[in-house]
């Protein structure tokens, strides 16, 4: 997956509230849906003035991707440290679908339950973020986790492009490492091939180990890799 392709996938699949341009960068307004949906980006050369143009209307947070290391160089320069390193991971679908979850142990629908928003927001994925949920405008699904008859983890998955991209996978506390997301991943597999997509990716920041460990266990690789750059 290029850093072309994954950059398109997360935009279309976790889209800010609004977007605009301003020479070679790309300005977001994520309405509180955080740093993915309201970190400006660089398409091709850019200048120190152009920068500082960005700078001009408020700007304070950039994404950096592989290949942009000019760009990386220039905001170290400028005083913005190094937040949230991101790993993004992909494996073909019918891969993760086998085998498939005990009936009910993890099922999609739209539009998320009540219990789908209370587990998010237990885990701080408040009504800004269900929002950008939303506003994702193809396929796009919430898959729902149970243990012993009771909803315990869930996530949010969309397509574009024949991938399918899980975001805001959340598992309760008491349930983790019972299974549960590897159920809810192998469900949205299944989702995913229905939709007609043949691939699933997710990013997952570099210090969650144990998340890095699990999709590694599934057959899942590494694709590509991001990181923010921050100035108070």
């Amino acid at each position: 997956m290029t850093p072309e392709v994954l950059a398109r996938v997360m935009e279309e699949t976790w889209p800010p509230a609004a977007r605009g341009r301003l020479g070679p960068f790309t300005l977001r307004d994520g309405a509180g849906g955080g740093k993915r949906v309201s970190a400006a980006s660089v398409e091709g050369d850019f200048t120190a003035a152009e920068i500082e143009a960005v700078e001009a209307e408020g700007v304070r947070l950039f994404v950096v991707r592989e290949g942009q290391a000019a760009l990386d160089a220039a905001l170290a320069a400028r005083g913005y440290a190094v937040v949230d390193p991101v790993v993004a991971f992909a494996a073909p679908a019918a891969l993760l679908a086998e085998p498939a979850p005990e009936p009910l142990a993890a099922f999609p629908h739209w539009p998320p339950l009540a219990i789908a928003r209370e587990i998010w927001a237990e885990e701080g994925i408040g009504p800004a973020r269900v929002a950008v949920m939303e506003r994702a405008r193809g396929p796009k699904t919430v898959v729902m986790a149970r243990t012993k008859d009771h909803p315990v983890g869930v996530a949010f998955v969309a397509v574009s492009g024949g991938i399918a991209m899980l975001h805001a996978l959340e598992v309760r506390t008491a349930a983790r490492r019972q299974g549960s997301a590897n159920n809810i991943l192998r469900v949205a597999a299944r989702w995913a091939l229905d939709q007609g997509a043949s691939t699933l990716s997710l990013v997952v920041t570099e210090a969650n180990a144990p998340a890095r460990a699990l999709y590694a266990s599934l057959g899942m690789q590494v694709v590509g890799q991001y990181h923010y750059r921050q100035k108070n």
